[in-house]
């Protein structure tokens, strides 16, 4: 390998402390990371086991993602990794599309020319017992909140995951009751550093990958059997097409990604440990009239990922000037009245003439899809659509103005047609049947 190479050292973990340790080396500069699992019911035997050694060792490449970006060299050094070509071309995979909205937006072409060399797999090693109840990540928005209403209509045992909690996850968590386990992820302070500096590269990491990488070492660590996403189908939809493929800033939460890391995890465990997205079979729409059933998480719950980095909503819960904010408020407007959605977000989004651009660009009548976890556009559009004639919402300044446009650049059966279909579920999901047939009769 070559000096230019990134290096991913061999990570170690101390069942004393809970503490794995994650080591990286790139041109000149040494990066650890730390990783703090709770030490209360840590099961101290799985640590020396084979599965748990190469899912610490992936986890070791995964997380190299915010470190390798730097300077997003071509050549990955991980020899001192034991891991499989199937296992290798997944830790690829990450590199190449968990990282592409970062090389869309830095101008790097880095699709089909990275590489790898990694050390020689581990031999097979006894699969571990795991209890068949939940883990299930959680991030303070309202698609996991449906996953964990859904679960708990089904009778399901869960406890809820998340890294590095704060603001709406913690106060969401607390609201459900519910055992919540969590982990704490120190990122090297000098990685942080130079990605502020000239020289170096900044952006986007796939922290859908991270998280769930971090939660199967839990999932073995206190006994887990299944990870549990809330990713929607939208999230498979890209943003824009670079270097010969589409970017998209969702890419680990996509169906795609949701297969690959499925079936490592599964590998690595001998069929011990799933992973699937609950939400997979549902659209953006479809997510938020189940959420919309209930009020118990209104007052708690956000997705405005402006504010939570900003301030940890330590501030208000909606900023209502993000995509984020614009897309979550557009796609309830269906399904709740105008005093229960204003109460949430504290203002009535659609009414602000300042919005109207950014819903141009929402709903595909300019620009491309924005840079965030938001739905696809035409649902965006069907959305708007579907509130243009309701008396809550047709006197709103962003409905009167772009009401004409929609009709104009899509028409009004095709609106009303993929209205429809979005609120049709999806066969196309890895949820496995036995849990799918628990929680339909409670999603209708």
């Amino acid at each position: 390998m070559s000096q230019t190479s990134f290096i991913i050292d061999a990570p170690v973990f101390d069942p004393a402390t809970g503490e794995a340790k994650f080591f990286y080396r790139l041109a000149d500069h040494t990066f650890v990371e730390t990783l703090r699992f709770p030490i209360e019911g840590l099961d101290t035997a799985r640590p020396g086991t084979g599965a748990f050694k190469t899912l610490l060792d992936l986890t070791a490449a995964v997380l190299g993602v915010s470190y390798f970006k730097l300077l997003a060299p071509f050549e990955i050094d991980a020899t001192a990794l034991a891991l499989s070509p199937a296992q290798q071309a997944f830790v690829l995979d990450v590199y190449e599309n968990g990282l592409g909205e970062f090389y869309a937006r830095n101008d790097l072409k880095r699709f089909g020319r990275l590489t790898i060399a990694a050390g020689t797999p581990r031999e097979d090693s006894i699969p571990p017992t795991l209890p068949a109840r939940a883990l299930v990540l959680i991030g303070g928005g309202k698609d996991s909140l449906v996953s964990v209403q859904l679960l708990e209509s089904a009778g399901a045992e869960m406890s809820l995951f998340a890294v590095n909690p704060k603001g709406p996850i913690l106060t969401s968590a607390k609201r459900s009751g519910l055992p919540f386990l969590t982990v704490d992820r120190v990122l090297d302070p000098e990685m942080i550093a130079l990605g502020q500096q000239p020289g170096y590269y900044n952006g986007h990491v796939p922290s859908t990958a991270i998280n769930s990488m971090i939660a199967a070492l839990a999932s073995l660590l206190y006994g887990y059997g299944n990870i549990v996403l809330s990713n929607e189908r939208s999230a498979s939809e890209g943003n824009i097409e670079f270097d010969g493929r589409q970017a998209n800033h969702q890419y680990s939460k996509s169906i795609d990604f949701e297969r690959a890391i499925r079936d490592v995890l599964s590998t690595a465990t001998s069929g011990s440990l799933g992973y699937f997205s609950l939400l997979r079979p549902y659209s953006e729409a479809r997510i938020a009239a189940l959420f919309a059933r209930s009020n118990r998480y209104d007052d708690v719950f956000s997705s405005c990922n402006r504010n939570f980095r900003l301030s940890g909503h330590d501030g208000p819960l909606w900023c209502g000037q993000c995509p984020k904010c614009h897309f979550v408020f557009l796609i309830f407007a269906p399904h709740m009245d105008k005093a229960r959605l204003t109460a949430i977000f504290g203002q009535n989004v659609l009414d602000n003439a300042d919005n109207i651009a950014p819903y141009r660009e929402l709903t595909g009548l300019s620009g491309h899809k924005p840079w965030e976890c938001v739905g696809e556009i035409l649902e965006a559009a069907a959305c708007l659509w579907r509130i243009a004639d309701h008396p809550d919402w047709h006197d709103s300044a962003v409905v009167k103005a772009l009401k004409p446009d929609l009709e104009s650049f899509y028409g009004p059966a095709r609106l009303l047609s993929a209205y429809e279909e979005f609120m049709t579920d999806s066969a196309d999901h890895l949820i496995p049947e036995h849990i799918e047939n628990a929680v339909a009769p409670h999603a209708h």
